[in-house]
């Protein structure tokens, strides 16, 4: 067994699925986790078959009708509780989300140290699930909203972000009286059966069972029982587009909700005025960190013409700066991709680049040297709208594009089909209202003087276009876990019609 298990309390068989009581549910055939570092398979987790994921469900709609009577801030107590979990595990969890997934320790200590953000935001939010209140023109009435709890959700993550948008959802999810099944990437079950056992043991402290719920199963047939699932009102999706449409046409077919977070092609325009030492930080580590694997990565550089030569050659001597090797390891700052279809992705990005007018002017070659699914991040000079810059490649790849009016920028950073997250760097005042008016940016997250990654909770997180326009996280993205209620009491003695209406 490898120490971060035992650190973890973890046997390295555990089946998939948890529902009353840490009671193990599986029936399916074994998953296999994989070191991205080394290719070595870490464990086997017995995944659940049709009949444990109904039994899953069932668990968590019982377990509704009990935990959705329970104050709002007393919930809050329990997610508390769930964040101090965390924080007494913070280092071994992160650890495991990189050996799991290959993001470096930084990264994968500061993914569970957003949960336990999310958590303490949860917490807070738990005492202020507010409605408003309207004046009726019927005199004698008093009108408001309230808001009450959806039913157990189904949330479906991908394995870039293993724990942190779980957590997102189900921290918020739970305050707002739902319960919830959570479906991990079969990429990354090993860190969704530590949460697990964290959830449950806090369950378990306030007498609690059925809230938290892991069914560990493939997408064939524990997804797809999901999002077809009547049981289930609200589906939060995060993946691909092609997948991500599919999840919505299915949903929307049973009048179902979903939230879709999903692909990213997000962009950074770099301002003749930039202050460059600024931008070269924030396009490395937005176009670097995590392998390029995040949905923020920063894909496109849309650079004035004046500074593009200096730029490139500044991004050029960083690149070549960038340790690789084993994400655990003190130093390193680009771990591995997380398959060998990964691998084989980027390189058919970059032979298509090429192809289509590219200039690769550092990186992109595997390193097997390194471990199987090792590549060096690369820079690409493109055209402007040619096809591949377009895509989403889940890959360290870098197209730069140059431009001459701040109108001409806006237009690129706008043209391709997703709209997650973008980014300006300008000591121009005017520059930057430009690029945040309505005739600017497209995107639901859009910056100035910082990258396109690292969105704080406390703001809702999402994307337009094609990226789903789902919201998670902060603002008030509380509301799409719960259903709005108007309410009218007549406190009066007479029975008025609203719209003046006269009957009888």
């Amino acid at each position: 067994m490898h120490p971060l298990l035992a650190k973890l309390q973890l046997e390295s068989h555990n089946p998939g699925g948890w529902c009353s009581r840490d009671q193990a549910l599986g029936g399916g055939p074994p998953l296999f986790s994989i070191n991205p570092t080394t290719g070595e398979t870490l464990a086997a987790v017995e995944q659940v078959n049709r009949g444990a994921y109904d039994r899953i469900v069932e668990q968590a709609a019982a377990a509704f009708l009990t935990w959705r009577m329970m104050p709002a801030p007393k919930r809050g107590l329990v997610i508390r509780d769930l964040g101090q979990a965390l924080r007494d595990l913070l280092e071994p969890l992160g650890e495991l989300v990189s050996l799991e997934m290959g993001k470096i320790r930084a990264e994968g200590i500061g993914e569970v140290q957003e949960m336990i953000d999310i958590c303490d935001f949860a917490v807070g939010l738990s005492r202020q699930l507010y409605g408003l209140t309207m004046h009726s023109e019927r005199p004698g009435h008093r009108m408001y909203e309230q808001w009450h709890p959806l039913g157990p959700i189904g949330i479906i993550t991908a394995f870039n972000f293993p724990v942190a948008v779980w957590s997102w959802n189900a921290a918020i999810a739970a305050v707002c009286g739902d319960t919830m099944i959570w479906k991990p990437s079969p990429t990354t079950p090993l860190v969704s059966v530590a949460v697990q056992h964290i959830c449950n043991r806090v369950m378990a402290d306030h007498g609690l069972h059925g809230v938290f719920n892991l069914a560990i199963g493939s997408n064939q047939e524990i997804g797809e029982a999901m999002i077809r699932d009547p049981r289930l009102p609200l589906i939060s999706f995060t993946g691909s587009i092609a997948v991500g449409r599919h999840v919505a046409q299915t949903v929307a077919a049973r009048l179902g909700r979903t939230i879709l977070e999903l692909g990213g092609n997000n962009a950074i325009i770099v301002a003749a005025d930039a202050n460059l030492d600024l931008a070269v930080r924030a396009i490395l580590f937005g176009a670097v960190g995590t392998a390029g694997q995040r949905c923020t990565t920063t894909r496109r550089l849309i650079v004035h013409e004046a500074v593009v030569e200096e730029l490139m050659a500044r991004l050029i001597r960083a690149y070549a700066q960038i340790p690789l090797g084993d994400p655990l390891q003190p130093g390193v700052l680009l771990g591995p991709l997380v398959s060998a279809d990964a691998v084989h992705h980027m390189q058919a990005a970059l032979q298509a680049a090429v192809e289509q007018g590219g200039e690769v002017l550092t990186g992109g070659a595997p390193r097997p040297d390194l471990g199987p699914f090792f590549v060096e991040p690369a820079i690409v000079r493109m055209p402007a709208q040619t096809p591949i810059v377009h895509e989403e490649t889940f890959a360290p790849i870098l197209y730069v594009m140059t431009y001459r009016t701040t109108e001409e920028a806006i237009a690129l950073h706008n043209a391709v089909p997703q709209g997650l997250s973008g980014a300006i760097f300008t000591t121009n005042l005017l520059t930057a209202e430009q690029f945040l008016a309505h005739s600017g940016a497209d995107t639901g997250i859009a910056n100035v003087n910082i990258g396109t990654s690292g969105a704080e909770i406390g703001g809702a997180f999402g994307g337009e276009k094609q990226t789903g326009g789902g919201r998670e996280a902060g603002s008030d993205a509380w509301k799409a876990y719960m259903r709005r209620q108007t309410n009218t009491i007549n406190w009066s003695t007479d029975l008025p019609l609203a719209q003046g209406i006269h009957f009888g």
